[in-house]
């Protein structure tokens, strides 16, 4: 059996189901809990942290580094830097985000991820 989102194989009795489709076990915890970039209340505690209480991952500093070097670039891109799921990716930039070190923007019509 396969997961009906990634394609990967799903070992039987580990299939789950969700509005018709079969699951993997990760994908059925992104469509379950997606992350969220826009959200006001995040941020503000982000915000009102000082310096000292904000801990940056390794691999958040990898994501902002090659944002610094690149000035920017899309998110399917960024995700094969960091070699990262585009799932996973997305809850690190909704961290970044929170935290305003990163932002989106439209360039030659695509959006991307920069600082």
């Amino acid at each position: 059996m396969k997961c009906g989102r990634c394609g990967n194989p799903i070992k039987k009795g580990e299939e789950m189901g969700y509005h018709g489709q079969i699951l993997c076990e990760d994908c059925y915890m992104d469509v379950l809990s997606p992350a969220k970039i826009c959200d006001p209340w995040a941020t503000y505690i982000a915000k009102s942290a000082s310096d000292k209480e904000i801990t940056i991952t390794e691999l958040q500093e990898k994501i902002l580094k090659i944002l610094e070097e690149t000035d920017g670039v899309e998110t399917e891109v960024l995700a094969e830097k960091v070699n990262l799921k585009l799932s996973d990716l997305q809850r690190e930039i909704a961290t970044l985000r929170h935290m305003e070190k990163i932002r989106g923007k439209m360039k030659d019509g695509k959006k991307i991820i920069c600082l």
